[in-house]
């Protein structure tokens, strides 16, 4: 999504314009929300993002179906590892005094699910089965859109965390229904993902202090070369940082490395020197023998000796780091500053994210975006004190890279 791009985005007409009364309106949510061993939802952020949306048509006198993803099944039929009913589930529960909520059929097309939709009334809500039980979702096929079309006569987008998919839902499904003169619009959440994100790429607040962290550059690289151009600092930590510190002759140990990225580091070290930028990287590190509860720990200043890996950064960077967030204007944020899921190497990341709520407090636009960012605010305590925290991973990494969303594009200009 380029910076034109982006502020087109933000123009998309959005379903508080749209005339809901005794209208089906199909929501097209993301709920692809992480559940544990026994398939119970440990994280429910997407499902309540979604809300303010369904609440809205609710309340306007709209029977509203919802739809979604689910896990990554083969896309030949019904799989019950891979069911929404846990969604089901929770929707219920939070829409518990203020609609129905129902659920039906084995695939969104089947026909328990239309005599589902057919019998829907005002006020009341339907989750349809896994869109990906159908092998048609995420081929984009036109004709499976077409069958889902039927069902409604609105559309709503609400699935940031999906809207860099070219899935049928979210590409053809639209243009099928506004080709059929419906309306296909812009849901709540989208509208404000899109609103965050976009005006920090395109009008950002000085100092704009971007912090990227994870596990490799490769997974990071467009979107470093794009921040390039429009922020002031960039802070690097998590595994990432020891392949730009091998791109300085950085000893690094046993540290995850990615040999093939080195050269690439090394260009992006050079760019942010031309065009002025700064790069913070860590100056110590957390190091344990091996990434594992209770391992050896050590704290290394500079160079990391052989037989012990980064697994965090240290005290001196975490000073560094959380000064840098702390005097910024706008932060945006993607990616941890190592494997907090392992204490004692979550400190680095818990101190990011302190200072990250302090700016908040200062007045700064603060914005998260990433499944373990979002995890590690969980973690700290701090997830209600920024300004947003994005529900979407690859979708908000996407938007930092530049690139455009077919998903956007194709919904009704405001």
């Amino acid at each position: 999504m380029t910076d034109a791009a982006a502020a087109a985005a933000v123009t998309r007409r959005t379903v508080d314009s749209l005339d809901a009364k005794g209208r089906t309106v199909f929501v097209r949510a993301d709920f692809n929300v992480p559940t544990d061993d026994a398939g119970a939802i440990t994280d429910d952020r997407r499902i309540r993002g979604a809300l303010p949306t369904i609440e809205s048509l609710l309340a306007r006198g709209a029977a509203v179906v919802v739809a979604s993803h689910f896990g990554r099944p083969a896309g030949t039929g019904f799989e019950a590892g891979e069911s929404l009913r846990p969604v089901y589930l929770r929707l219920k529960e939070l829409l518990a005094g203020k609609a129905e909520v129902l659920f039906a059929g084995q695939v969104p097309t089947d026909a328990e699910s239309a005599a589902a939709v057919a019998a829907l009334k005002p006020g009341q809500v339907l989750l349809l089965e896994n869109l990906r039980f159908e092998k048609g979702e995420k081929k984009g096929d036109a004709a499976f859109a077409g069958k889902l079309a039927t069902y409604a006569q609105a559309y709503v987008n609400d699935a940031f965390g999906a809207s860099h998919r070219a899935d049928a839902s979210m590409v053809a499904l639209p243009r099928t229904m506004r080709a059929e003169g419906k309306p296909a619009v812009a849901g709540r959440l989208l509208e404000k993902e899109l609103r965050f994100l976009g005006a920090a790429l395109e009008r950002p607040q000085r100092p704009f202090v971007a912090i990227v962290g994870g596990a490799k550059v490769s997974d990071k690289l467009a979107a470093l070369s794009n921040l390039l151009d429009k922020v002031d600092v960039i802070v690097v930590g998590g595994a990432m940082a020891y392949t730009f510190l091998r791109a300085q002759g950085v000893t690094t140990g046993s540290s995850l490395v990615e040999p093939e990225m080195v050269e690439k580091a090394r260009g992006i070290l050079h760019d942010a020197q031309a065009k002025g930028r700064t790069i913070l990287l860590p100056v110590d590190h957390v190091c344990g023998r091996k990434l594992e509860a209770g391992t050896e720990t050590t704290v290394v200043v500079g160079g990391i000796p052989d037989g012990w890996m980064g697994l965090d950064i240290g005290p001196r960077s975490q000073q560094a780091f959380a000064e840098a967030c702390r005097s910024a204007r706008q932060v945006v944020w993607n990616g941890p500053m190592g494997a907090f899921e392992t204490k004692p190497f979550d400190a680095g990341t818990m101190a990011v994210a302190r200072a990250v709520a302090e700016a908040t407090r200062s007045g700064a636009v603060t914005i998260a975006g990433g499944g373990d960012t979002a995890a590690s605010l969980d973690a700290a305590g701090l997830a209600d004190a920024l300004s947003h925290v994005s529900t979407g991973g690859g979708a908000s990494l996407e938007m930092l890279e530049g690139k455009r969303f077919e998903s956007v594009d194709a919904l009704d200009p405001a």
